[in-house]
């Protein structure tokens, strides 16, 4: 009888151990044997991976060729240096448009994310993925080392390249001067401190992204829209504080949570992760959202 290939499960736990590994403090070693334990063998645990990562093959939402946007690698002037970016527009652009900076998770500025990137532009948007691993070179291609230059970040320098991010799309000949930010997971954080740094934001989007110190909310002039996995303990744990001082702060917000959700169900390259309804949901609020506030 021919051997029959069974599809992997994938439990809480599996995601939750993985979660730590690529935010915290878990080590691949560790992690490789805390999944070997959960699947129950090395080479269930080895299957599994990949579907635990982001897959950068996986098939772009827009392709790089779509005759309907325009995109081209850029250099800018960061806070004290060159910055990289993915700069996308409508080819068909009529007029000036709202601008978007689109904040990347901790790998860096893969191709997911100028997908991501992609998907703003055609929705009407001049898009700009910055690549904030330019102070260090630039992202690898090998997400593994990607992930390990964040450490090696300054925190404020990344906030001044932001801030200076703002300044650069604000100026823009083919922008309207309204300038909105996108983040996802290590970019949604960086898209909270960039609204508490950046008064020229008008609007911030962050999904599953850490929350700024309380006492920083007070300085947030621009409108924020607030996406939070229900299964991700680790950053909604910040919410409650979050809002109440928003609150005090007269600070314009809206916060979803998306039950059964876990981080990072945006990303379609991360089958086990992903949450197709979850993000459908969460990306029509957020055009709908930086169309009102770019206008």
């Amino acid at each position: 009888m021919a051997n029959v290939t069974t599809k992997p499960v994938i439990t809480q736990a599996m995601i939750d151990a993985y979660d730590e590994y690529t935010h915290l403090t878990l080590d691949r070693r560790r992690f490789m044997e805390q999944l070997t334990r959960l699947a129950g063998s090395g080479a269930a645990a080895a299957a599994i991976v990949p579907m635990l990562a982001a897959n950068s093959a996986q098939a772009a939402i827009v392709a790089e060729n779509d005759p309907r946007v325009k995109g081209e690698d850029i250099t800018y002037p960061g806070s004290g240096g060159e910055m990289k970016g993915y700069l996308v527009k409508p080819a068909n652009q009529t007029g000036k448009l709202g601008t978007v900076i689109v904040i990347h998770e901790n790998r860096g500025l893969n191709p997911h994310i100028r997908d991501v990137a992609r998907r703003v532009a055609l929705e009407g948007f001049l898009a700009l993925a910055p690549d904030f691993l330019s102070p260090l070179g630039g992202t690898p291609t090998d997400e593994d080392k990607a992930r390990d230059m964040f450490g090696k970040l300054d925190a404020a320098q990344t906030v001044a390249n932001g801030v200076a991010t703002v300044a650069f799309l604000k100026a823009d000949k083919d922008g309207n001067g309204k300038v909105g930010a996108i983040g996802f997971c290590w970019g949604g954080g960086t898209a909270n401190m960039l609204a508490v740094n950046a008064p020229d934001l008008a609007a911030s989007v962050a999904y599953y992204g850490m929350q700024p110190k309380a006492a920083d909310a007070s300085k947030i002039k621009a409108a924020l829209l607030l996406h939070y996995a229900g299964l991700d303990e680790r950053t909604n744990a910040g919410i409650d504080a979050f809002k109440k001082e928003l609150d005090a702060a007269h600070v314009e917000y809206t916060v979803y949570v998306y039950e059964g959700a876990n981080h990072a169900f945006n990303n379609d390259t991360s089958a086990a992760r992903y949450d197709k309804k979850a993000a459908d949901l969460a990306w029509g609020r957020t055009i709908a959202f930086l169309k009102q506030k770019l206008a």
